[in-house]
C-alpha cells in the first residue's frame, strides 16, 4: 500500500474542512433522485430531430463547478445540470487536440493518428481528411451546422478548416490558445500572430472583445437568423478557461477575497463563462428553440492546477491519465429527457457523443465504419444501462518511456515504459509515466504555509511502471493493488495489446518555416497548397535546428495598439 506524506497540512485538517468527507457513491452535492411524480410525467416522444448545442469548456477542472462543492459561482451551470441529468462517470482526454479530435470523430485517437501530445501551430498536420466528422453527418441528415470558439485540429491546409470539415460557419480560433482580447497567439519567442477567423478570412475587426462574450453573442445571432422549424446544431468551443487568466474586472473583483491571485482570475473567468451560458440557453427560449432541443456541457481535459484549476479531491491534472486529468465535467440538459433531475453514474466517454448525437439527429450510421463511441442516449435520457464497459485512455508510444518500465515487468506481452491506460469495468490500469501524481486540495486555502502546490505528495511509488486501481472503490486512485492482482494486471494488458493492434502510426511531424505568421499577413492561417500533397506531413527536421527565428516588429506593434485601444475602450465605460 502507497505511503503519503503531507507537506504544510494534515490529512486531519483537510478533513476538518470538509474535502475529504464527499462519499462519492452517495454524493449529497450532485445526487438528486428522481421523484415519482417526475417519472410519472415523462415527455413526449419528439416527432422531430431536435437542435443540438455541445458547448466544450477549455481546462476546466473538475473541482470549478457549484454542484462539486466549489466556491466558485456556476449559477446557470448548477441550475441547467440540476434540471437534467448530471454525468459523473463521464471521461474526457487529457489534453485538447485529443479530446476535440474523438468528440468529431467518434473514434479513440489511437485510430486517427493524433495519439501524442496536440497539434501545434506550425505542424503540417489536421484531424485526417479521411475522417467523416459529426458536423458532416448532421448535415446529411438536414441539419445547418455552426462552429464558434477554439477549433485546434489543425490548419495548414485549407482542407483542415472547420468550414471544409462540415461547419457552415465558424467564427473562433484555430490554434490552441490566443489573447482574450487582442486574439494574438504566439508560438515561441518571435512567432506571433493574429488568431480570430470568420469562416476562412481573418477577423480583424473584432479585436477587442472579450471571447467569451464575442462566442455567446454570435450564437444568439445565429439564433435569430435561423427558423426554429429546422434542425440546428452548433458546436459552441469556449476559449474559456484556458490561460491567459483574463476577465472583465467587474468578475474579478466578485472574488477579491480570494487570497490566491490566479485562483481569484481563474474563477473569474468560470463565472464569465457561466453567464455566457445563461445567455445561450436564454437565446434558446427567446426564438423558440429550446422546447426541441438538447443541451450537451463537457469539459475538454482537467484543470491545469498551477493556473488557477481544481480536480479536487481526484488525483492529478491536466496532461495526466490520472483521473483528474481524464474525468470530465458532463451534463445533459433538454426538455426532451424521460428522466430528469437526476444524476448518472452510466460510463460515457467523449468519443459517444458522435454516435449518439448523429442517432438523435435520425442520421445514418450504417456507412460509418470503425467507430469507438456508442450511443448512450438510452442510458442518459432513461436511465437504463450503458452499452460501454471500457475506456482506452491512450496509448502513446512517442511520450518519453519510463525509466523502470519493461517487457518483463508486463509479463513479456507489453512494455511498461510505454504511456498508456485503460478502464475496463471497476479496473483501472496505467503504464509508463502518467503524468503529474499528487493530489492538490482548493488553491483559495491562503492560512497554508509554503507552496499551495506542494500539499500532499506520494513518497514511495516512484520507481513504478504499473499501477492498477479499482475506480469504483477508489475514485481518488490512493490504493495501487498492482502487486495484490497481477491476474487483473495481465487482463488488462492484453486489451492494451488488442487495442495497439488496430492503431495506426503516430501523425506528428517536424514544424515548417512557412507556418509562420510574418508569410501570412500576420494571421495565422493555412500556408500548403492542395498541391502540396503529402510533402508537407512528412518528419522534416525542427525548424529551430535549420532556422533562426525572427522577431516579429510588426506583431509587437500591432499587439501594443490593440491593448492601448482596448485599455482606452475600457477606461471610456
Amino acid at each position: 500500500m502507497a505511503v503519503y506524506a503531507l507537506t504544510g497540512v494534515s490529512l486531519v485538517s483537510l478533513l476538518s474542512f470538509g474535502y475529504l468527507s464527499w462519499d462519492w457513491m452517495k454524493p449529497s452535492l450532485v445526487a438528486d433522485v428522481a421523484t415519482d411524480s417526475m417519472e410519472k410525467s415523462l415527455p413526449p416522444t419528439f416527432t422531430r430531430p431536435p437542435h443540438i448545442i455541445f458547448i466544450l469548456t477549455d481546462d476546466q477542472g473538475y473541482h470549478d463547478v457549484g454542484y462539486h462543492g466549489s466556491d466558485i459561482q456556476t449559477p446557470t451551470l448548477d441550475r441547467l445540470a440540476a434540471e437534467g441529468v448530471k454525468l459523473e462517470n463521464y471521461y474526457i482526454q487529457p489534453i485538447c487536440t485529443p479530446s476535440r479530435s474523438q468528440l468529431i470523430t467518434g473514434r479513440y485517437q489511437i485510430h486517427t493518428g493524433l495519439q501524442h501530445s496536440i497539434i501545434r501551430p506550425r505542424q503540417p498536420n489536421c484531424l485526417p481528411l479521411d475522417q467523416v466528422t459529426l458536423p458532416q453527418k448532421l448535415q446529411e441528415a438536414g441539419y445547418s451546422t455552426h462552429m464558434v470558439g477554439k477549433w485546434h485540429l489543425g490548419f495548414y491546409k485549407k482542407e483542415c478548416l472547420p468550414t471544409r470539415r462540415g461547419f457552415d460557419t465558424f467564427l473562433g480560433s484555430l490554434t490552441g490558445n490566443v489573447d482574450y482580447y487582442t486574439y494574438d497567439n504566439c508560438d515561441g519567442p518571435g512567432v506571433c500572430g493574429y488568431d480570430l477567423h470568420e469562416g476562412e478570412d481573418v477577423a480583424w475587426d473584432q479585436s477587442g472583445k472579450y471571447s467569451t462574450f464575442l462566442y455567446a453573442q454570435r450564437v444568439s445571432k445565429i439564433l435569430a437568423s435561423h427558423s426554429p422549424k429546422e434542425p440546428i446544431f452548433i458546436y459552441v468551443a469556449f476559449q474559456a478557461v484556458h490561460t491567459p487568466l483574463q476577465s472583465p474586472k467587474e468578475y474579478i473583483y466578485r472574488y477579491r477575497s480570494m487570497g490566491n491571485v490566479a485562483r481569484r482570475k481563474y474563477a473569474a473567468m468560470v463565472t464569465c463563462m457561466d453567464e455566457a451560458v445563461k445567455n445561450i440557453t436564454w437565446a434558446l427560449k427567446k426564438y423558440g428553440y429550446y422546447d426541441n432541443s438538447v443541451i450537451v456541457f463537457s469539459t475538454d481535459n482537467g484543470g491545469q492546477t498551477f493556473s488557477g484549476g481544481s480536480n479536487w479531491p481526484l488525483r492529478g491534472r491536466k496532461g495526466t491519465y490520472w483521473e483528474g486529468g481524464v474525468r470530465g465535467i458532463g451534463f445533459v440538459h433538454s426538455p426532451l429527457i424521460k428522466r430528469k433531475r437526476r444524476t448518472s453514474w452510466a460510463l460515457v466517454h467523449i468519443t459517444d457523443w458522435y454516435p449518439t448525437l448523429v442517432s438523435l439527429a435520425r442520421g445514418n450510421l450504417s456507412n460509418v465504419q470503425g467507430l469507438d463511441g456508442y450511443n448512450v442516449w438510452p442510458a442518459i435520457s432513461e436511465g437504463k444501462e450503458s452499452p460501454r464497459t471500457e475506456i482506452l485512455h491512450n496509448i502513446d508510444p512517442l511520450y518519453n518511456h519510463a525509466k523502470y518500465g519493461s517487457l518483463e515487468d508486463g509479463f513479456g506481452i507489453w512494455n511498461t515504459a510505454v504511456q498508456a491506460s485503460i478502464r475496463v469495468g471497476e479496473w483501472k490500469l496505467l503504464t509508463g509515466d502518467p503524468g503529474y501524481s499528487d493530489w492538490i486540495p482548493p488553491q483559495t486555502l491562503t492560512n497554508f504555509p509554503g507552496s499551495w502546490w506542494n500539499l500532499e505528495r506520494l513518497t514511495n511509488g516512484l520507481k513504478k511502471s504499473v499501477w492498477l486501481f479499482n475506480i469504483t472503490a477508489d475514485p481518488y486512485e490512493r490504493y495501487d493493488l498492482s502487486e495484490q492482482r497481477p491476474d487483473v494486471v495481465r487482463t488488462l494488458l492484453m486489451r492494451l495489446v488488442h487495442y495497439n493492434r488496430t492503431a495506426i502510426p503516430v501523425r506528428y511531424p517536424a514544424e515548417n518555416p512557412r507556418a509562420h505568421p510574418d508569410f501570412n499577413g500576420g494571421a495565422w492561417g493555412p500556408w500548403a497548397s492542395e498541391d502540396d500533397g503529402e510533402e508537407w506531413e512528412g518528419g522534416r527536421e525542427p525548424l529551430k535546428s535549420r532556422n533562426k527565428k525572427k522577431k516579429c516588429k510588426i506583431c509587437k506593434l500591432r499587439s501594443f495598439f490593440r491593448k492601448l485601444n482596448t485599455r482606452l475602450m475600457s477606461n471610456r465605460i
